[in-house]
């Protein structure tokens, strides 16, 4: 994988060092690596038809990922929220943009996003495709604060940005359109699949007592109840990438995917995140309102709020929550951080 990197990336020097114009270049397919434990168990990525992975277009994607220029004042890029140490979200429960103002919203972590196939991303859904979403935060005035005219006009200056758009997408025209599908191809690269637990999944490791007394807690209904919306180990996505009422709140500042609907009955429903490398991506919720996972299982256990909108799925909203004794909650912990992936935070091929 890094020789071939390496290879590409000297080739576009070479091409960008020759003067002929005349030089037409195709993209080079790059299909994503996919793990065997997603191959064992879920169907092929979604991977739009006018957006193919090109090794081209990863690079391009990544240099933009990284690069403040995205924004009005060139000092914050899409990594200053999605930082690859804290599996590419932020560390704050929700996010300064370039003004010092903090949104409203954590920052979603991102991995295994060309699994998302109903194609909504964001808390709130409000994004129908990953190259959607990409578009947002650039105009976004809380985050990036700038304007598409602006970035494409500096893109379009820049003295690398045209010769690289020109590799991957046969112009060097820029456009936010192609911006964004480059964006969104690298994040498309962004896959984790090597925790303990797949590892375990894969029989090349075993899981303690404490951790394989958690799983169980995850999986019964009269103990942690969790799987419904999280999946269990026939699901390596360990989510539903649907929306839910938590039992968070019982009345709503932030209406998630109501305010995205408008339909009454979403209100207080939010995508549910994956359970991946939770031992990166505190604080938690949508508004980052839990510090550690142990507030998130007390929630659950003890804290539910009952509201017009709540899931079903929340069964044990008379009593607060499902309950768990001292030594389950410690093992559910336990069993959680199995799907931790340090392989994917120190990934070469994901930093900057």
């Amino acid at each position: 994988m890094r020789i071939r990197s390496i290879l590409i990336v000297s080739f576009i020097f070479s091409f960008l060092s020759c003067s002929n114009e005349d030089i037409t270049y195709e993209p080079v397919p790059q299909p994503l690596e996919i793990p065997q434990i997603f191959s064992d168990n879920i169907i092929a990525p979604v991977i739009p038809n006018d957006n193919p992975q090109t090794a081209e277009g990863v690079a391009l994607g990544k240099k933009l990922f990284f690069d403040t220029i995205l924004s009005s004042n060139n000092t914050q890029a899409c990594a200053s929220c999605h930082s690859p140490q804290n599996a590419f979200t932020d560390i704050t429960p929700t996010s300064v943009g370039i003004d010092g103002i903090f949104g409203t919203r954590n920052s979603m972590p991102l991995f295994n996003l060309a699994w998302n196939y109903n194609e909504r991303f964001n808390w709130d859904g409000t994004a129908l495709s990953l190259e959607r979403q990409a578009e947002e935060p650039v105009e976004n005035p809380i985050e990036l604060h700038s304007n598409w005219d602006n970035v494409i006009s500096r893109l379009q200056l820049d003295s690398e940005y045209p010769e690289l758009f020109k590799l991957a997408f046969k112009t060097s025209t820029i456009t936010k359109e192609l911006t964004t599908k480059a964006i969104a191809q690298f994040e498309r690269t962004l896959i984790s699949a090597n925790s303990k637990f797949d590892r375990y999944s894969l029989g090349e490791a075993t899981l303690t007592p404490q951790e394989l007394n958690g799983l169980d807690v995850f999986l019964r209904e009269d103990k942690g109840d969790c799987f419904h919306c999280h999946g269990n180990p026939n699901n390596p996505l360990w989510t539903d990438n649907l929306f839910h009422n938590n039992g968070l709140d019982s009345a709503f500042t932030d209406l998630g995917l109501g305010s995205t609907t408008g339909d009454p009955n979403d209100n207080g429903k939010f995508r549910s995140p994956s359970l991946r490398n939770l031992a990166y991506t505190a604080p938690y919720m949508h508004d980052g309102r839990f510090s550690t996972l142990d507030e998130v299982i007390n929630h659950y256990s003890e804290g539910l709020q009952n509201s017009s909108t709540i899931d079903p799925l929340m069964k044990q909203i008379s009593q607060g929550g499902v309950q768990l004794s001292q030594d389950d909650k410690a093992d559910l912990k336990a069993f959680l951080l199995t799907l931790s992936d340090p392989s994917f935070i120190n990934n070469s091929e994901f930093q900057n």
